[in-house]
């Protein structure tokens, strides 16, 4: 079942990707270099189109900037002025979603990690006519909240991944460490590890915006329970802070985690990090502007009302060489 949900997610992939190029009249280098917000720039002739980008992220959280960075490239492709806002609270979310409303956008980019606080205010962008796609969180309230389709990975196949690959590493007791409390996707990820690892699975809340807190709070786990052997962090600032955390507490644990960025495929290649998690969420963001710019100017829809899968993807420091230039430029 996980074969043909990932293939089908990767055939929308290409199916976007060709129809967006077959569609510009520039790409490659040149564009990848242009800077600014999104707008300006050798593209498509359809008319400007406006669509905001609402998530979830709290301060200093990196993988943002990456989805930041596919959103970007696609709207300067496809002539869209691209707002982006964010907070990491669901009441201030919801409130940046009546705002991109009340602007009257063509279209709304959204997370769901705390659906519910969002459920009321989609229906609004509904009834207001704005199309609306949701990426990288709560992609089983997507459908249900009139969304055109999802983009991410499935958070419960994705922890299963994880699971199956620390028993592959002959792995006994993980620390699941959760940076933020109430986030359902972070929860899915603990749920699914917890599924599939034979071993046993701890979680752990933390403040994934206070870094030396955080620090903290792991040390003080590994600490008291000397015989854990994994860290599993589910974002790569946390995957960091576990680093730090591990040597404080001179333990042996093997810190790995979800999701990549420079600083990650660095401590890949240095054997800091065991494996990550890739859901390229550079992909999350470009496809969720190329969609609503597709709908917009030609009516279609990915997925055919399922989720269209970004990930996930098991990383080692075998792939450090393919992956170095990539997380240097901010795109993967």
């Amino acid at each position: 079942m996980r074969t043909s949900r990932t293939a089908t997610g990767v055939a929308a992939c290409i199916t976007v990707i060709a129809l967006a190029a077959g569609c510009s009249s520039s790409g490659g280098k040149g564009d990848e270099d242009k800077s600014g917000d999104g707008g300006g720039g050798k593209g498509v002739n359809t008319p400007r189109l406006k669509i905001a980008m609402v998530t979830h992220s709290g301060e200093g959280d990196t993988f943002w900037d990456i989805v930041q960075s596919g959103a970007k490239q696609a709207a300067r492709k496809d002539n869209v002025e691209f707002l982006y806002s964010n907070d990491k609270e669901a009441k201030g979310q919801a409130e940046l979603v009546q705002s991109a409303i009340d602007k009257k956008v063509d279209g709304i980019v959204v997370t769901l990690a705390k659906p519910e606080a969002m459920k009321a205010v989609l229906g609004k962008a509904a009834d207001a006519g704005i199309p609306v796609v949701t990426i990288n969180s709560g992609g089983e309230f997507s459908a249900k909240f009139g969304a055109l389709s999802h983009i991410g990975q499935d958070e419960s196949v994705a922890g299963e991944a994880v699971g199956e690959q620390l028993n592959k590493d002959g792995k006994k007791k993980a620390l699941c460490v959760i940076h933020e409390q109430g986030n359902v996707s972070l929860e899915q990820r603990c749920a699914g590890v917890k599924k599939t690892f034979d071993g046993s699975v701890e979680n752990l809340n933390v403040e994934g915006t206070n870094a030396p807190g955080a620090q903290s709070s792991i040390s003080a786990k590994l600490q008291a329970t000397k015989d854990i052997d994994a860290v599993v962090t589910l974002g790569a600032p946390i995957a960091a802070v576990s680093v730090k955390a591990k040597e404080d507490a001179d333990s042996k644990a093997e810190v790995d985690t979800f999701d990549l960025n420079a600083e990650v495929v660095k401590r890949l290649k240095a054997k800091e990090v065991g494996f990550a998690v890739d859901q390229q969420p550079y992909l999350q963001g470009y496809l969720a502007i190329d969609e609503l710019w597709l709908y917009k100017t030609n009516a279609n829809v990915l997925g055919g009302g399922k989720p269209v899968l970004t990930g996930p993807a098991i990383v080692t420091e075998k792939d450090v060489p393919k992956l170095e230039k990539y997380t240097a430029r901010g795109t993967r």
